[in-house]
């Protein structure tokens, strides 16, 4: 990805703080700390140091320094953190200095974890699990990202692709003992007995209903309605700050708006969508198009209505929608048991919040074990699926061809932990980190 040196960055985040956290890797380290920090502190010790300008010898800040002998640290090479005093002129100073060492530069961003990847510290799910660690912004996002990255989904794949590469040695012996009937029919028999066993597990945590990614992307929430129905309002309400304009003139939202929230310590996406009504203006169409396809994708519809109208435009799944009384406020008629919700004083929002967070919690369930997380492992599972389905419903006589059902199949698996290669992959997935990381 990039060349061989030692790369430094600030990793912590950028302003002014109480501290901030600079750190180093590569064969520079041991250099830069007998220039900088001398005495060089004990390996996972941390030592209160002096750091200096190595050209100057003017003192940048006293510190506390930690380093990281290799291989045991996170990139797997020499490791070096300076717990500085986060002002900006320090920060600068230090990185100033640190780009003035020979063979050192600042990294770009994801090396420092994809050094990890490519010195065997991580795999690539629990460098993805990292990722997500990093912006989680709900519990059970920290949870389900905490998981991954210690491993849980890297442990299930990499034991789906090591009894492929049984089965596959399996598929090998009949091959090679196919002149002995009774040894190659027995081999081969056993192969898709386990290729079987095998295929029931990955369906099984295939059909999770979308658990895990909706836990690390969002349950999606879409405010339909007609114009002035009280959608921006009620999402005003529920983000507790003016995300969208409210105006008492029709078709103001022409464009779909989102919010992210935390109910429950789960994370939802409430969308605000253009009124839904006949429209004369090419812009006010696309907006109302553009409303019902996100209705159509959302988890959840909220139908919000003035009168107490339930009914949901066409082509919207009722059970997945529910229908509000908007206005609560400017009118006291009952309408059997529709929530009734008013965005001025409040009424009926905490009732709205729980049936928002129980539809939620109903769908993502109660984690019963590790979560496909992300669109990239679900299309290499349901690659690997249908290399094992097509051995197992293949032509026996065609025993190279089944052999090479099965090496797809583990090549398909090894693709989401890196154990085979994925240069294709790997720059989007190390782009994302920010550039201390």
């Amino acid at each position: 990805m990039f060349e061989a040196s030692t790369i430094f960055a600030l990793s912590s985040a950028p302003g002014r703080a109480g501290v901030a956290v600079v750190r180093m890797s590569g064969t520079a380290v041991r250099t830069a700390l007998e220039k900088m920090v001398a005495p060089v502190p004990k390996p996972r010790a941390a030592a209160f140091r002096t750091i200096r300008n190595p050209s100057t010898g003017e003192a940048i800040d006293r510190a506390l320094v930690l380093w990281f002998a290799a291989p045991h640290s996170e990139t797997g090479e020499d490791v070096v953190e300076f717990q500085v005093h986060g002002s900006r002129a320090v920060v600068a100073a230090l990185l100033d200095a640190l780009g003035r060492l020979e063979g050192c530069r600042l990294a770009q961003p994801g090396e420092f974890a994809r050094r990890g990847f490519e010195n065997g510290k991580m795999d690539l799910a629990e460098v993805e699990g990292l990722a997500d660690l990093v912006e989680a912004e709900t519990d059970a996002q920290r949870r389900q990202a905490l998981g991954q990255s210690a491993g849980t989904l890297s442990k299930i794949y990499e034991g789906w692709r090591a009894r492929l590469i049984e089965i596959a040695a399996l598929v090998e012996a009949a091959i090679d003992f196919s002149d002995e009937t009774d040894v190659s029919s027995s081999s081969f028999n056993e192969a898709r007995k386990r290729a079987g066993t095998l295929s029931t597990e990955i369906a099984a945590h295939l059909d999770d209903g979308h658990r895990g990614e909706i836990v690390r992307e969002g349950f999606r929430v879409a405010l339909l309605g007609a114009p002035n129905a009280g959608k921006s309002s009620l999402l005003n309400a529920l983000a507790r700050r003016d995300a969208a304009i409210v105006s008492a003139e029709a078709g103001t939202t022409r464009d779909v708006i989102e919010v992210r929230l935390d109910l429950a310590g789960l994370p939802v996406v409430v969308a605000d969508t253009a009124g839904i009504r006949e429209a004369a203006s090419e812009i006010e169409r696309e907006g109302i198009r553009r409303s019902l396809v996100a209705a159509r994708d959302a988890n959840l519809t909220l139908w919000l209505s003035e009168t107490g109208d339930s009914n949901v435009p066409e082509g919207i799944s009722r059970e997945t929608s529910l229908a509000i009384r908007s206005k609560a406020d400017l009118s006291r008629e009952s309408t059997d048991e529709m929530l009734a919700v008013s965005a001025v004083t409040g009424e009926g929002l905490d009732r709205l919040v729980a049936e928002i967070a129980a539809r939620a919690a109903a769908i993502i369930g109660e984690a019963t074990g590790p979560a496909l997380t992300r669109a990239r492992y679900r299309q290499s599972l349901e690659a690997a699926q249908r290399a094992i389905r097509a051995f197992l419903e293949g032509a026996p006589d065609a025993i190279e061809l089944r052999a090479e059902d099965v090496r797809r199949a583990a090549h398909e698996i090894g693709r989401i932990t890196g154990r085979v290669d994925v240069e294709d992959v790997l720059d989007q997935v190390f782009s994302r980190f920010c550039i201390g990381k």
